[in-house]
């Protein structure tokens, strides 16, 4: 079944949806699930020719599309894309935080540099995003955010990635923060933490660099659904957070891994070394 049949068709006629992190995987199927419901859409991501393809797509569903290379660890950067949104359509209705990213990582394996840079992506990069969309947001008096986290971002911690646990479990506080200062304003801010999504990054950067072979056939057999989301779910979950079915919903943390949370992590390093 198709997990976005049960929208009504064009729900979002008439409004804008910005998608960091846009061009590919998570981003690219969130991006076109607004399109199909009538949005137009602006996706935003380091690499233009990650950008191309999904705009094009865009356009070919009748809606209009503004590719925007950046990156969100940049100010700068952001403020641009910010600027070039709102010229471009007037206003932007919803905004998802999907950019981030981190490498699969033992705690003693993570450098300085590595840490910081993940740490920046995800949580200040993410800072900065909301900020800008969101004080426009507030000023029109309607939006909704939608930060797309991870299950390590809570209370089990982040056993194969300690830095990007700790940036994500950052944003989901900071998610709280912003949903309080914001609900009066008109403007919903949640959180959204996927489990496991089949897509390519997946598995090139995630489940092709465990440290143990065995890794990938266990890391099936420990989910308790069987199966990896489907991209088009985690689109499916944020076009429900910006509907007006949603709007009383504010300051949430939605889980949505077919029940991973609640069975064995798969250890994807051997513990005893660190």
């Amino acid at each position: 079944m198709d997990a976005l049949a049960t929208f009504a068709p064009n729900l979002f006629e008439g409004r804008v949806a910005l998608v960091t992190g846009g061009g590919r995987g998570i981003g690219r199927a969130i991006a076109l699930a607004f399109a199909g419901l009538g949005a137009d859409v602006v996706i935003a991501s380091r690499k233009q020719e990650n950008l191309d393809p999904t705009a094009a797509d865009i356009e070919a569903l009748g809606r209009r599309c503004l590719a925007i290379p950046t990156n969100i660890r940049d100010p700068a950067q952001v403020d641009a894309m910010t600027e070039a949104a709102l010229e471009r359509f007037g206003a932007v209705d919803f905004l998802i935080n999907n950019a981030g990213g981190q490498f699969p990582a033992s705690p003693l394996e993570i450098s300085d540099n590595g840490w910081r840079s993940v740490v920046d992506l995800n949580l200040n990069g993410t800072w900065t995003v909301c900020q800008r969309l969101g004080r426009h947001m507030v000023e029109r008096g309607f939006g909704s955010i939608v930060n797309i986290v991870h299950i390590y971002s809570f209370n089990r911690g982040a056993p194969h990635f300690a830095h990007s646990g700790a940036a994500r479990a950052g944003v989901v506080n900071l998610t709280k923060s912003l949903a309080y200062y914001w609900a009066r304003h008109g403007v919903t801010v949640n959180a959204l933490a996927p489990g496991s999504v089949d897509t390519a990054g997946l598995h090139e950067e995630e489940i092709a660099k465990a440290g143990r072979e065995e890794y990938s056939e266990e890391f099936m057999a420990d989910f308790p659904s069987k199966r990896l989301a489907r991209p088009e779910e985690v689109a499916a979950m944020c076009v429900f957070l910006c509907s007006p079915a949603a709007r009383y919903i504010n300051g949430a943390d939605l889980i949505a891994d077919g029940g991973l949370f609640l069975d064995r992590w798969t250890p994807m390093f051997d513990p005893e070394a660190g």
